[in-house]
């Protein structure tokens, strides 16, 4: 064989290299075209391909997580909020992402704007603020209903990251948290003064069966007044005290 035949080998070997091997990574699957049919797939590793007569697409297996654009919606009780949001997905099925659907990540992220309207549209704004989970949930299974059997694309996760709500509704809901502080601060406050009238209807009770205790009552808090320098105690004499009580004695027989 000539010299200028062996460089003619060499020069098409090199000309068609770069369309005959193809490189698979491990985290993607090569879909493979042979005159516009499906052949199969190709695993990672190398592969050889037939040049200007099959054509490979690379399809990668790895999650996307893909930001969505802020958006504006009016929710069920007529409130517009401006809701960010992001989306995972995940190619399960290669051959269903290129044969089925021209451009898979448009398509997913165009599906999870519209659903993410649809759902928050019917959605109360109570619900998107303390029931975020929920959801994130009904989002996730209404995307991987539409998409994975026919796509081949799975919604791994779909999460509602912001809700930006007007200043107007800002200040509604702060006057509103305030105004159930208010609330719950007048209920305790009643329910201890409730509490300390029957303590002290308690107290009274026993007083007028014990005669004794209005005077070791008294007692007590002469010693409790005695303990503050700036206080002017003033005693009241023990006879005058034992009237009470057994005025207080008597009445309580009469009843």
């Amino acid at each position: 064989m000539s010299a200028w035949v062996i460089a003619l080998i060499v020069v098409v070997v090199l000309l068609l290299g770069p369309f005959t091997v193809k490189i698979v990574k491990q985290y993607e699957r090569g879909v493979l075209l042979r005159f516009g049919r499906l052949v199969g797939i190709r695993n990672p590793g190398f592969n050889v391909i037939i040049p200007l007569v099959d054509r490979m697409t690379r399809v990668s297996l790895r999650v996307v997580p893909y930001v969505l654009e802020p958006q504006e919606v009016i929710t069920r009780d007529n409130v517009t909020v401006k809701v960010d949001a992001v989306v995972y997905y995940q190619v399960i099925e290669p051959i269903k992402a290129v044969i089925n659907v021209e451009g898979y990540r448009e398509a997913i992220v165009q599906l999870a704007l519209t659903t993410l309207r649809s759902v928050l549209g019917q959605s109360e704004l109570d619900e998107l603020l303390a029931h975020r989970d929920q959801v994130n949930i009904r989002l996730r299974q209404i995307i991987d209903g539409q998409s994975e059997e026919p796509w081949g694309v799975r919604a791994t996760l779909v999460e509602v990251k912001d809700v930006l709500l007007p200043e107007a509704m800002q200040r509604a809901m702060a006057k509103q948290a305030e105004a159930e502080r208010e609330k719950r601060a007048k209920v305790i406050h009643a329910q201890g003064e409730r509490q300390a009238a029957e303590t002290l209807t308690q107290a009274a009770a026993i007083i007028q069966t014990e005669p004794a205790a209005l005077q070791l009552r008294y007692l007590q808090t002469l010693v409790e007044m005695s303990g503050e320098k700036n206080s002017t105690i003033i005693p009241l004499p023990l006879d005058i005290i034992s009237a009470l009580t057994n005025k207080l004695h008597q009445g309580h027989k009469t009843q």
